[in-house]
């Protein structure tokens, strides 16, 4: 991991932890304020940057944030449905309908041609 990399990450980390702190806002049903964030990074041990708690609380004025929650949580549920086709129970079929002589056969042949 070179320098740079780890300066990007430690700035992705730093973004991350003004939207956890306007996250943590809405949660507690308060209003998300240039004051509201900066108290909330301190009370965390995090030096507020007023330029960027300014930019979170104009990006954030006009976003209703339970739809965008519910939006993500949407999205990432997708995915993961597409995995659970295949059951425990499914790949035990698809294993005893395999003929076992035929797959030690088809394993040797893979085998063989890897080494040539």
């Amino acid at each position: 991991m070179t320098l740079g990399s780890i300066n990007h990450v430690s700035y992705e980390v730093k973004k991350m932890e003004y939207i956890y702190s306007a996250m943590l806002l809405h949660s507690a049903k308060k209003e998300i304020t240039e004051q509201s964030v900066t108290k909330v990074l301190e009370a965390a041990g995090v030096h507020a940057d007023a330029f960027r708690v300014k930019a979170l609380v104009a990006s954030l004025k006009d976003v209703n944030i339970d739809d965008a929650i519910a939006k993500a949580a949407v999205t990432a549920a997708a995915p993961a449905a597409a995995p659970g086709a295949h059951s425990p129970a499914a790949a035990k079929k698809e294993e005893k309908q395999e003929d076992p002589a035929k797959s030690e056969a088809e394993a040797a042949e893979g085998l063989g041609s890897l080494f040539g």
